[in-house]
């Protein structure tokens, strides 16, 4: 099997800063291909970014009737205990008659000794691939490229969270995915984390058993301890220590359940209502008829809410889809009592918002069409500050109390990066609101960036630097997998009494 490969070189690594991925394009002709008898085919070995790369096909596809092709970690055999590299990459097996008609995918991916390769089982279908009349297989050759971009990473093993930013991290339990982000967030708004101190727990309560307590031990650690800190305790509390309770529910539910459990036993003591204080806010479901005088009013809580992203092009738009004015005509009249099928128009407005507003972002819906969950990661912008109050509070109800600003300040952005099935969940959180930001991802914290934290995280495409300008003029674009699924916003009048200071007098005596 002849092989042909060459890599175009990224630009020295002196010049880049060391962010920057590096990027390189590896092209791999391969000829004889109908004649490879092997169930997998490797490509020679290609360096991207100091690491050895190679591309890994199944020509006959992996169990599927699609071309099977993944990137591989040439040397994992090799690399030491604990080794983890990041790349995103495509992959594409070339039109030789027409390059529009190139077939290329692409990820990202952080390769490790558990996931050694990472690709597309079901790349394009054997069909296409084999019909010399497609383009992709002439003379009994195919040519497939590769292009990859190496993220640098800090080395995991050496690395000190708490000396490094003040903060330590969650240790990954396997399936505790959001949960650590959830935490973290909860834990770094202070008023929250002193009522948690506050509730009345004695040194003969099992943590395991006991959720206040779980959750105070957790806190308590996450203060003080030089080292990451386990969860074990607190799923075992709430009862979720399996993959399977994680898996059946998301960050949203495990945010009620815990509130609501919070609540249930702060009542009787001296910190009964502060979950409803912090988080609940108020809004109005409203029914108006247009040809007779007839209004019906649902007044409802809510203690987050939950915004579209499909078709939205930030936070205000789906507040104002939020809000938007449905007809109720046709066939599908109001029915209202003693005036019988009546035109109508509905909506929601809010009559109060809370001091800690925690928005959900759809990024995860349902698709008819392949009866299947999907993930948008369509780009969804988040502002700094966020202005409920704007167009002469457009989003309010008209009896709701406009003497209070409801002008508030991100604290912090819960991120998810990958597809429907699986990826990885981490925090960015400003702790203090001032300019920086720190990414909580499990054992390891870091300082960020504000550009980082904020718009890295709309979603949508990145465009990588090109290597060789003029060259090939197709930009690598990717979509962004990582991206915003959940912010907490704190209200600028609340902000002193929601990040008020927390010491050791906060805390029980049998906690300590």
């Amino acid at each position: 099997v002849a092989v042909v490969a060459q890599t175009e070189a990224a630009s020295t690594a002196e010049s880049q800063p060391s962010e920057d991925p590096q990027t390189s394009r590896f092209t791999w002709t391969i000829a004889s291909f109908t004649r490879l008898n092997g169930k997998k085919h490797y490509s020679d070995v290609f360096v991207v970014g100091g690491y050895k790369w190679r591309v890994l096909i199944f020509p006959k596809g992996n169990n599927v009737e699609h071309l099977s092709m993944y990137l591989d970690v040439a040397d994992s055999a090799n690399l030491p205990y604990g080794w983890s590299r990041s790349a995103q990459f495509s992959l594409s097996v070339v039109n030789q008659i027409d390059q529009k008609y190139t077939t290329r995918k692409d990820t990202q991916h952080q390769f490790s000794a558990r996931e050694s390769d990472w690709g597309f089982t079901s790349f394009m279908p054997l069909s296409e691939l084999y019909d010399p009349s497609r383009g992709y297989l002439v003379n009994d050759t195919i040519v497939v490229e590769a292009e990859v971009a190496v993220r640098k990473m800090v080395d995991y093993w050496t690395y000190d969270s708490k000396k490094e930013t003040g903060y330590v991290g969650l240790k990954n339990q396997g399936a505790t995915c959001y949960m650590n982000s959830l935490l973290q967030t909860l834990y770094h708004i202070p008023y929250f984390r002193k009522a948690v101190y506050h509730m009345p727990t004695t040194e003969n309560d099992m943590p395991s058993g006991s959720i206040p307590l779980a959750l105070q031990s957790l806190f308590y650690k996450l203060q003080y301890s030089d080292n990451s800190v386990a969860t074990k305790e607190l799923t075992k509390s709430f009862g979720w220590d399996t993959y399977d309770s994680f898996m059946q529910h998301d960050v949203q539910e495990l945010n009620r359940v815990l509130c609501e459990k919070l609540e249930d036993k702060m009542k009787g003591t001296v910190v009964e209502g502060t979950i409803e204080q912090l988080f609940e806010g108020h809004h109005i479901n409203y029914i108006e008829c247009i040809n007779v005088d007839y209004k019906s009013n649902r007044k409802e809580s809510f203690y987050d809410l939950q915004l579209d992203v499909k078709g939205c092009r930030d936070v205000y738009a789906s507040f104002d889809k939020y809000v938007e004015v449905e007809r109720l005509e046709g066939d599908n009249k109001y029915h209202a009592e003693n005036h019988g099928l009546q035109d109508a128009k509905k909506g929601v407005l809010f009559l109060d918002f809370p001091p800690v507003l925690q928005l959900q972002l759809k990024r995860f819906e349902y698709d008819y069409m392949r009866d299947t969950m999907v993930k948008i990661n369509d780009r969804y912008e988040f502002p700094l500050q966020l202005d409920l109050d704007r167009d002469d509070g457009k989003y309010l109800a008209p009896d709701a109390d406009r003497s209070i600003r409801n002008l508030y300040t991100l604290h912090s952005v819960l991120v998810h990066s990958g597809g429907v099935h699986g990826g990885h969940y981490y925090a960015f959180i400003r702790p203090t609101l001032a300019d920086q930001w720190y990414k909580f991802d499990d054992e390891r914290v870091t300082k960020e960036d504000t550009k980082k934290a904020f718009e890295e995280q709309y979603g949508g495409e990145e465009e990588l630097p090109q290597i060789n300008p003029g060259f090939n003029n197709t930009p690598f674009k990717f979509t962004k997998y990582s991206n915003a699924y959940m912010l907490v916003y704190i209200r600028e009048s609340d902000k002193e009494k929601i990040m008020c200071n927390v010491d050791e007098k906060d805390i029980a005596e049998h906690l300590r």
